[in-house]
């Protein structure tokens, strides 16, 4: 501990990460609304459909995680801040935010199963709707569970390796982990890429959704595919999120490997990031199971 502290506890000194960092989230969460909203050409002052103040809140974003992140290890590594009573309390926190993480994926859960149970309520024939045309489940998204499940044992023979003091082992099965998460993060956008459907609406859906074609009451064709579109990328795309977050967490691990920052005993910015790995793992295999196999329908198509 620093200075003349006596107790087991760490008292932050002020810091401006928290305001920057909810600016940078408030900034680039209004810069996707205009970005997203390219049909309002003139609208917002003429910054819809412009990606510029997205941007200008990633790069707030990135730059909070830099400098907030370097804090946190300085903290661990220079001024030894992180004493056992700090390092049970880091613990705690890690737990209950997977746990708060898991509350999200099941709000999207709840809402694709609240339409694939009952798709008569919702005004639907039967799900998946009549025109969609799914993943075939034992091709791409078969491979990318399997690249994901691998990453899960590269990345316990990493945290075995730190443990056992095998820096050489460490370093490998971060490397590969690493490599892996990218491979799944590729492959999943080239699905995206040849999806047979749509998060919303598209050119073809915004043509035959005039305003005459809902009152003659063809809207069946139109919400059914966007229904089974925002649900599908809602569901997989917050995933795809949170594997490339964690592949960022795993690369900061990595740099931290490299110049010595974990021992045997003293790891736990790599426990966590090992936690929250495994916890994307395992979303992966509900959403398998419950999107991709279950979901498929009869009408799987190629991908």
């Amino acid at each position: 501990m620093s200075g003349d502290v006596k107790h087991d506890y760490h008292l932050v000194n002020p810091s401006p990460w928290p305001l920057i960092g909810s600016l940078g989230a408030f900034t680039l969460a209004i810069g996707a609304v205009l970005w997203m909203n390219k049909d309002a050409t003139g609208d917002f002052g003429g910054m819809a459909g412009q990606p510029w103040v997205m941007i200008a809140g990633f790069a707030l974003v990135f730059y909070t995680m830099i400098g907030w992140w370097r804090d946190v290890v300085r903290e661990s590594v220079v001024t030894h801040e992180h004493t056992p009573v700090v390092k049970l309390g880091l613990r705690y926190g890690m737990i209950l935010f997977i746990a708060s993480e898991v509350m999200f994926f099941v709000a999207w859960f709840w809402a694709y199963f609240g339409v694939a149970f009952f798709p008569t309520d919702h005004g639907f024939a039967a799900w998946p709707p009549a025109g969609i045309q799914t993943f075939d489940p034992w091709h791409l998204p078969l491979v990318g569970t399997l690249v994901l499940l691998t990453s899960g044992t590269t990345i316990t023979w990493a945290h075995h390796a730190i443990q056992t003091e095998d820096r050489s082992g460490a370093i490998w099965g971060l490397a590969i982990t690493i490599l892996l998460g990218l491979l799944f993060s590729a492959l999943q956008a080239y699905e995206y890429v040849h999806a047979a459907f749509f998060f919303g609406s598209t050119g073809d859906v915004r043509e035959s959704a005039s305003a005459l074609s809902f009152i003659a009451g063809s809207a069946d064709a139109v919400v059914e595919p966007i229904i089974y579109g925002s649900t599908f990328f809602m569901a997989t795309g917050f995933h795809g999120f949170h594997v490339i977050i964690g592949t960022i967490f795993l690369i900061v691990c990595f740099g931290r490997l490299l110049a010595g920052h974990f021992t045997a005993k003293s790891h736990y910015g790599f426990e966590a990031a090992a936690w929250y790995w495994h916890f994307v793992d395992v979303v992966w295999l509900f959403l398998f199971a419950a999107i991709y196999v279950w979901g498929a329908g009869a009408h799987a198509g190629g991908h």
